[in-house]
Protein backbone atom coordinates (compact mmCIF):
# COMPACT_ATOMS: atom_id res chain seq x y z
CA UNK A 1 0.00 0.00 0.00
CA UNK A 2 3.14 2.31 0.74
CA UNK A 3 4.06 1.83 -2.76
CA UNK A 4 1.35 2.39 -4.28
CA UNK A 5 0.76 5.81 -2.28
CA UNK A 6 3.85 6.60 -3.32
CA UNK A 7 3.39 6.42 -7.14
CA UNK A 8 -0.28 7.99 -6.67
CA UNK A 9 0.54 11.25 -5.51
CA UNK A 10 3.68 12.23 -7.78
CA UNK A 11 1.58 11.46 -10.46
CA UNK A 12 -1.61 13.68 -8.96
CA UNK A 13 0.96 16.88 -8.57
CA UNK A 14 1.65 16.16 -12.38
CA UNK A 15 -2.31 16.58 -13.90
CA UNK A 16 -1.98 20.24 -13.29
CA UNK A 17 1.20 20.89 -16.00
CA UNK A 18 -0.42 17.82 -18.33
CA UNK A 19 -3.58 19.92 -18.42
CA UNK A 20 -2.11 23.71 -18.92
CA UNK A 21 -3.89 24.63 -21.89
CA UNK A 22 -1.23 25.48 -24.98
CA UNK A 23 -1.00 26.24 -28.36
CA UNK A 24 2.17 25.25 -30.67
CA UNK A 25 3.94 27.04 -33.44
CA UNK A 26 6.20 25.70 -35.32
CA UNK A 27 8.11 26.76 -38.84
CA UNK A 28 10.91 28.43 -40.91
CA UNK A 29 12.30 31.89 -41.56
CA UNK A 30 13.82 31.79 -45.01
CA UNK A 31 17.40 33.41 -44.90
CA UNK A 32 17.37 33.65 -41.07
CA UNK A 33 19.28 30.71 -39.77
CA UNK A 34 20.26 31.42 -35.77
CA UNK A 35 18.38 34.77 -35.80
CA UNK A 36 16.72 35.77 -32.68
CA UNK A 37 12.92 35.77 -33.26
CA UNK A 38 11.11 37.98 -31.20
CA UNK A 39 7.55 36.73 -29.92
CA UNK A 40 5.21 39.39 -29.18
CA UNK A 41 1.03 39.18 -28.00
CA UNK A 42 -1.45 42.26 -28.39
CA UNK A 43 -2.13 43.76 -25.06
CA UNK A 44 -5.18 45.85 -26.34
CA UNK A 45 -3.05 49.01 -28.08
CA UNK A 46 0.40 47.86 -27.00
CA UNK A 47 2.92 45.19 -27.72
CA UNK A 48 3.95 42.74 -24.85
CA UNK A 49 7.20 40.86 -25.87
CA UNK A 50 6.58 37.29 -24.51
CA UNK A 51 10.14 35.57 -24.99
CA UNK A 52 12.64 35.54 -27.81
CA UNK A 53 13.29 32.29 -29.52
CA UNK A 54 16.38 31.13 -31.83
CA UNK A 55 16.14 29.79 -35.37
CA UNK A 56 18.26 26.74 -35.96
CA UNK A 57 21.31 26.35 -38.87
CA UNK A 58 18.56 25.74 -41.09
CA UNK A 59 16.04 28.79 -40.14
CA UNK A 60 13.39 26.23 -38.43
CA UNK A 61 11.51 26.79 -34.91
CA UNK A 62 9.62 25.79 -32.32
CA UNK A 63 7.33 27.52 -29.53
CA UNK A 64 4.66 27.04 -27.00
CA UNK A 65 2.79 28.73 -25.20
CA UNK A 66 -0.04 29.11 -23.25
CA UNK A 67 -3.70 29.57 -24.57
CA UNK A 68 -6.77 29.63 -22.02
CA UNK A 69 -9.92 27.91 -23.67
CA UNK A 70 -12.28 30.32 -25.03
CA UNK A 71 -9.43 33.20 -24.58
CA UNK A 72 -7.88 33.20 -28.38
CA UNK A 73 -4.54 35.23 -28.75
CA UNK A 74 -3.10 37.50 -31.00
CA UNK A 75 0.51 36.74 -31.31
CA UNK A 76 3.32 38.86 -33.52
CA UNK A 77 6.89 37.02 -34.66
CA UNK A 78 9.20 39.90 -35.45
CA UNK A 79 12.57 39.91 -36.95
CA UNK A 80 14.72 42.94 -36.69
CA UNK A 81 11.75 44.90 -35.60
CA UNK A 82 9.77 43.39 -38.44
CA UNK A 83 6.59 42.17 -38.02
CA UNK A 84 6.98 38.67 -39.95
CA UNK A 85 4.24 37.04 -38.98
CA UNK A 86 0.47 37.18 -37.29
CA UNK A 87 -1.08 34.66 -35.67
CA UNK A 88 -4.39 33.86 -33.90
CA UNK A 89 -4.23 31.21 -31.56
CA UNK A 90 -6.95 29.26 -30.10
CA UNK A 91 -6.07 26.76 -27.07
CA UNK A 92 -5.23 23.43 -28.84
CA UNK A 93 -3.64 24.97 -32.13
CA UNK A 94 -0.65 23.25 -33.50
CA UNK A 95 0.30 25.78 -36.25
CA UNK A 96 3.03 26.05 -39.10
CA UNK A 97 4.44 28.83 -40.36
CA UNK A 98 6.47 29.54 -43.49
CA UNK A 99 8.04 33.24 -43.24
CA UNK A 100 10.57 35.30 -44.46
CA UNK A 101 12.62 38.89 -43.02
CA UNK A 102 10.37 41.11 -45.48
CA UNK A 103 7.53 40.36 -44.01
CA UNK A 104 5.81 38.47 -46.23
CA UNK A 105 4.52 34.74 -44.71
CA UNK A 106 2.13 31.98 -44.95
CA UNK A 107 0.17 30.02 -42.02
CA UNK A 108 -1.58 26.50 -41.88
CA UNK A 109 -3.61 24.93 -38.82
CA UNK A 110 -5.24 27.93 -37.80
CA UNK A 111 -8.65 29.02 -39.76
CA UNK A 112 -8.85 32.29 -37.64
CA UNK A 113 -4.88 33.08 -38.40
CA UNK A 114 -4.85 32.43 -42.35
CA UNK A 115 -8.36 35.16 -41.45
CA UNK A 116 -5.81 37.65 -40.26
CA UNK A 117 -3.21 36.97 -42.98
CA UNK A 118 -5.45 37.55 -45.51
CA UNK A 119 -6.88 40.80 -44.13
CA UNK A 120 -3.71 42.16 -43.24
CA UNK A 121 -2.64 41.73 -47.07
CA UNK A 122 -5.79 43.50 -48.67
CA UNK A 123 -5.39 46.19 -46.08
CA UNK A 124 -2.02 46.73 -47.47
CA UNK A 125 -2.81 46.75 -50.55
CA UNK A 126 -5.67 49.23 -49.91
CA UNK A 127 -3.22 51.15 -47.88
CA UNK A 128 -0.78 51.30 -50.57
CA UNK A 129 -3.06 52.18 -53.83
CA UNK A 130 -4.29 55.33 -51.25
CA UNK A 131 -0.32 56.51 -50.97
CA UNK A 132 -0.12 56.30 -54.20
CA UNK A 133 -3.17 58.07 -55.38
CA UNK A 134 -2.10 60.85 -52.61
CA UNK A 135 1.15 61.18 -54.03
CA UNK A 136 0.40 61.52 -57.39
CA UNK A 137 -1.86 64.68 -56.66
CA UNK A 138 -4.89 63.54 -54.82
CA UNK A 139 -7.20 62.01 -57.05
CA UNK A 140 -10.66 61.96 -55.30
CA UNK A 141 -13.09 59.82 -57.26
CA UNK A 142 -10.51 57.53 -58.08
CA UNK A 143 -9.45 57.36 -53.83
CA UNK A 144 -13.27 57.76 -53.01
CA UNK A 145 -13.59 54.25 -55.52
CA UNK A 146 -10.72 52.77 -53.63
CA UNK A 147 -12.20 53.56 -50.13
CA UNK A 148 -15.76 52.52 -50.73
CA UNK A 149 -14.53 49.00 -52.60
CA UNK A 150 -12.37 47.86 -49.62
CA UNK A 151 -14.83 49.37 -46.71
CA UNK A 152 -17.38 46.78 -48.68
CA UNK A 153 -14.65 43.85 -48.63
CA UNK A 154 -14.09 44.61 -44.76
CA UNK A 155 -18.02 44.57 -44.25
CA UNK A 156 -18.48 41.46 -46.49
CA UNK A 157 -15.45 39.55 -44.10
CA UNK A 158 -17.01 40.65 -41.03
CA UNK A 159 -20.86 39.93 -41.66
CA UNK A 160 -19.59 35.96 -43.16
CA UNK A 161 -17.18 35.58 -40.13
CA UNK A 162 -18.87 37.22 -37.18
CA UNK A 163 -17.82 34.71 -34.96
CA UNK A 164 -14.03 35.06 -35.59
CA UNK A 165 -11.97 37.07 -33.47
CA UNK A 166 -10.83 38.41 -36.66
CA UNK A 167 -13.47 40.48 -37.06
CA UNK A 168 -11.96 42.87 -34.48
CA UNK A 169 -8.80 44.18 -36.69
CA UNK A 170 -10.82 44.57 -39.76
CA UNK A 171 -13.24 46.36 -37.37
CA UNK A 172 -10.17 48.96 -35.76
CA UNK A 173 -8.75 49.41 -39.46
CA UNK A 174 -7.27 53.11 -39.88
CA UNK A 175 -4.88 54.69 -42.66
CA UNK A 176 -4.60 57.14 -39.73
CA UNK A 177 -5.04 58.29 -36.39
CA UNK A 178 -8.17 60.46 -38.42
CA UNK A 179 -8.86 58.09 -40.92
CA UNK A 180 -11.11 55.34 -39.81
CA UNK A 181 -12.17 52.53 -42.81
CA UNK A 182 -16.15 51.88 -40.26
CA UNK A 183 -16.19 55.98 -40.14
CA UNK A 184 -19.81 56.42 -40.38
CA UNK A 185 -22.28 56.43 -37.37
CA UNK A 186 -24.28 53.79 -38.77
CA UNK A 187 -21.24 51.10 -38.72
CA UNK A 188 -22.26 50.85 -35.04
CA UNK A 189 -25.03 48.65 -36.35
CA UNK A 190 -21.99 46.41 -37.98
CA UNK A 191 -20.18 46.38 -34.72
CA UNK A 192 -23.24 45.67 -32.71
CA UNK A 193 -23.49 42.57 -34.67
CA UNK A 194 -20.22 41.45 -34.49
CA UNK A 195 -20.03 41.69 -30.75
CA UNK A 196 -22.92 40.45 -29.93
CA UNK A 197 -21.65 37.06 -31.86
CA UNK A 198 -18.26 36.93 -30.05
CA UNK A 199 -19.69 37.24 -27.18
CA UNK A 200 -21.41 34.34 -27.29
CA UNK A 201 -18.30 32.79 -28.43
CA UNK A 202 -15.93 34.48 -26.44
CA UNK A 203 -17.33 36.15 -23.59
CA UNK A 204 -13.96 36.12 -21.42
CA UNK A 205 -12.08 38.06 -24.16
CA UNK A 206 -10.45 41.05 -23.27
CA UNK A 207 -10.49 41.74 -26.61
CA UNK A 208 -13.98 41.21 -26.53
CA UNK A 209 -15.09 43.08 -23.92
CA UNK A 210 -13.01 46.08 -25.60
CA UNK A 211 -15.35 45.82 -28.55
CA UNK A 212 -18.08 46.28 -26.47
CA UNK A 213 -17.65 49.07 -24.74
CA UNK A 214 -16.38 50.38 -28.53
CA UNK A 215 -19.48 49.60 -29.94
CA UNK A 216 -21.44 51.38 -26.62
CA UNK A 217 -19.41 54.36 -27.73
CA UNK A 218 -20.24 54.02 -31.84
CA UNK A 219 -23.86 53.64 -30.67
CA UNK A 220 -24.18 56.33 -28.01
CA UNK A 221 -22.90 58.27 -30.69
CA UNK A 222 -25.72 56.97 -33.16
CA UNK A 223 -27.87 57.75 -30.80
CA UNK A 224 -27.58 61.45 -30.31
CA UNK A 225 -27.18 61.94 -34.23
CA UNK A 226 -30.99 60.22 -34.28
CA UNK A 227 -32.32 62.37 -31.57
CA UNK A 228 -31.57 64.83 -33.26
CA UNK A 229 -33.07 64.41 -36.50
CA UNK A 230 -36.19 63.59 -35.09
CA UNK A 231 -36.11 66.45 -33.08
CA UNK A 232 -38.16 69.56 -33.80
CA UNK A 233 -36.56 72.02 -36.12
CA UNK A 234 -34.63 74.54 -34.33
CA UNK A 235 -32.71 77.02 -35.28
CA UNK A 236 -29.69 76.09 -33.23
CA UNK A 237 -28.05 72.37 -32.83
CA UNK A 238 -29.45 70.87 -30.20
CA UNK A 239 -27.14 69.26 -27.39
CA UNK A 240 -28.03 66.98 -24.72
CA UNK A 241 -24.55 65.90 -22.52
CA UNK A 242 -24.06 64.88 -19.17
CA UNK A 243 -23.27 66.59 -15.99
CA UNK A 244 -21.43 66.17 -12.87
CA UNK A 245 -24.32 63.72 -11.79
CA UNK A 246 -24.11 62.15 -14.57
CA UNK A 247 -27.75 62.90 -15.58
CA UNK A 248 -28.27 64.65 -19.64
CA UNK A 249 -29.22 68.03 -19.37
CA UNK A 250 -30.56 69.26 -22.79
CA UNK A 251 -29.60 72.27 -24.18
CA UNK A 252 -33.08 72.86 -25.49
CA UNK A 253 -34.87 72.10 -21.98
CA UNK A 254 -32.87 74.97 -19.94
CA UNK A 255 -35.54 77.92 -18.76
CA UNK A 256 -33.70 80.29 -19.91
CA UNK A 257 -33.58 83.60 -22.04
CA UNK A 258 -30.18 83.92 -23.75
CA UNK A 259 -27.81 80.93 -23.22
CA UNK A 260 -24.26 81.22 -23.88
CA UNK A 261 -23.08 77.99 -25.14
CA UNK A 262 -19.17 77.87 -23.84
CA UNK A 263 -16.39 75.21 -25.13
CA UNK A 264 -13.51 75.08 -23.30
CA UNK A 265 -10.50 73.24 -21.78
CA UNK A 266 -10.33 72.03 -18.23
CA UNK A 267 -6.48 71.29 -18.45
CA UNK A 268 -5.57 75.08 -20.01
CA UNK A 269 -4.77 77.27 -17.30
CA UNK A 270 -5.73 80.30 -19.31
CA UNK A 271 -9.16 78.92 -19.66
CA UNK A 272 -10.00 78.19 -15.95
CA UNK A 273 -8.87 81.68 -15.06
CA UNK A 274 -11.28 82.84 -17.91
CA UNK A 275 -14.03 81.05 -16.02
CA UNK A 276 -13.16 83.05 -12.72
CA UNK A 277 -12.04 86.51 -14.34
CA UNK A 278 -14.76 86.82 -17.53
CA UNK A 279 -17.77 84.42 -16.99
CA UNK A 280 -18.37 84.26 -13.05
CA UNK A 281 -18.85 88.18 -13.19
CA UNK A 282 -21.04 88.26 -16.44
CA UNK A 283 -22.99 85.33 -15.16
CA UNK A 284 -23.59 87.26 -11.60
CA UNK A 285 -24.90 90.86 -13.63
CA UNK A 286 -27.14 88.87 -15.87
CA UNK A 287 -28.00 85.79 -14.35
CA UNK A 288 -31.44 87.02 -12.81
CA UNK A 289 -32.56 88.73 -15.75
CA UNK A 290 -32.56 85.50 -17.73
CA UNK A 291 -28.82 84.18 -18.80
CA UNK A 292 -27.94 80.78 -18.31
CA UNK A 293 -24.54 78.95 -19.19
CA UNK A 294 -24.05 76.41 -21.09
CA UNK A 295 -20.85 75.29 -20.59
CA UNK A 296 -18.89 72.21 -22.20
CA UNK A 297 -15.96 70.75 -20.68
CA UNK A 298 -14.01 69.06 -23.54
CA UNK A 299 -11.80 66.80 -21.77
CA UNK A 300 -11.23 62.83 -22.36
CA UNK A 301 -11.15 62.79 -18.71
CA UNK A 302 -14.22 63.63 -17.00
CA UNK A 303 -12.87 63.16 -13.62
CA UNK A 304 -10.27 65.92 -14.43
CA UNK A 305 -13.06 67.82 -15.40
CA UNK A 306 -15.67 67.48 -12.65
CA UNK A 307 -12.62 68.60 -10.08
CA UNK A 308 -11.87 71.81 -11.71
CA UNK A 309 -15.80 72.49 -11.84
CA UNK A 310 -16.23 71.49 -8.16
CA UNK A 311 -13.19 72.97 -6.94
CA UNK A 312 -13.92 76.16 -8.75
CA UNK A 313 -17.42 76.39 -7.50
CA UNK A 314 -18.61 77.10 -11.47
CA UNK A 315 -22.80 77.85 -10.97
CA UNK A 316 -23.77 77.38 -14.27
CA UNK A 317 -24.39 74.15 -16.16
CA UNK A 318 -21.53 72.18 -16.60
CA UNK A 319 -21.36 69.10 -18.87
CA UNK A 320 -18.87 67.00 -20.04
CA UNK A 321 -19.13 63.50 -22.45
CA UNK A 322 -15.66 62.65 -21.82
CA UNK A 323 -14.64 62.15 -25.77
CA UNK A 324 -12.09 65.04 -25.50
CA UNK A 325 -12.14 66.15 -29.57
CA UNK A 326 -14.13 63.44 -30.33
CA UNK A 327 -16.76 64.96 -28.97
CA UNK A 328 -20.47 65.20 -31.77
CA UNK A 329 -20.80 68.56 -29.91
CA UNK A 330 -17.29 69.68 -31.43
CA UNK A 331 -18.81 68.95 -34.75
CA UNK A 332 -22.58 69.89 -34.19
CA UNK A 333 -20.77 73.29 -33.55
CA UNK A 334 -17.69 73.36 -36.19
CA UNK A 335 -15.49 74.59 -33.01
CA UNK A 336 -12.20 75.14 -34.38
CA UNK A 337 -10.28 76.54 -31.41
CA UNK A 338 -10.78 76.73 -27.29
CA UNK A 339 -12.63 78.36 -26.24
CA UNK A 340 -15.14 78.95 -27.99
CA UNK A 341 -18.43 80.84 -26.98
CA UNK A 342 -21.74 81.01 -28.93
CA UNK A 343 -24.87 82.76 -27.97
CA UNK A 344 -28.43 81.76 -28.40
CA UNK A 345 -31.15 84.21 -27.29
CA UNK A 346 -34.61 82.83 -27.56
CA UNK A 347 -36.65 82.56 -30.79
CA UNK A 348 -33.48 84.12 -32.89
CA UNK A 349 -31.27 81.00 -32.50
CA UNK A 350 -27.32 81.78 -32.64
CA UNK A 351 -26.87 85.78 -32.10
CA UNK A 352 -23.51 87.22 -33.58
CA UNK A 353 -21.88 89.27 -31.32
CA UNK A 354 -19.01 91.53 -32.64
CA UNK A 355 -17.23 93.71 -30.09
CA UNK A 356 -15.61 91.12 -27.81
CA UNK A 357 -17.06 91.45 -23.89
CA UNK A 358 -18.13 94.97 -24.13
CA UNK A 359 -20.43 94.22 -27.60
CA UNK A 360 -21.38 90.60 -25.70
CA UNK A 361 -22.88 93.11 -23.03
CA UNK A 362 -24.62 95.42 -25.43
CA UNK A 363 -26.31 92.25 -27.09
CA UNK A 364 -27.84 90.97 -23.63
CA UNK A 365 -28.52 94.36 -22.77
CA UNK A 366 -30.89 94.20 -25.80
CA UNK A 367 -31.73 90.58 -25.70
CA UNK A 368 -32.73 90.51 -21.55
CA UNK A 369 -34.54 94.18 -21.75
Amino acid sequence: MKNLLRFILPLAALLPIACTPKASVQGTVKDAPGHSVEVRELNMNAWTVLDTIKTDASGAFKYSMSVEKGQPEFIYLFHDGTRIASLLLKSGDKVTVAADTLGNFTVEGSDDSAYLAENEKRFAAFASGMKALDEQGGMNSEMARLFVAHYRECVNFVLAHPGSLACVPVLYESLNEYSPVFNQLTDAIIFRKVCDSLTAVYPDSRYVKALQKETERRENLLSVQNRVNNAEEMDYPELSLPGIDGKEVSLSGLAAKAVIVHFWDPSDAEQKMFNLDVLKPLYERWHSRGLEIYSVGVSASKPDWALVVNSQKLPWVNVCDGLGAASPAILRYNVGQLPTSVLIAGEDGIVEVNGGLPGLEKTLAKVLK
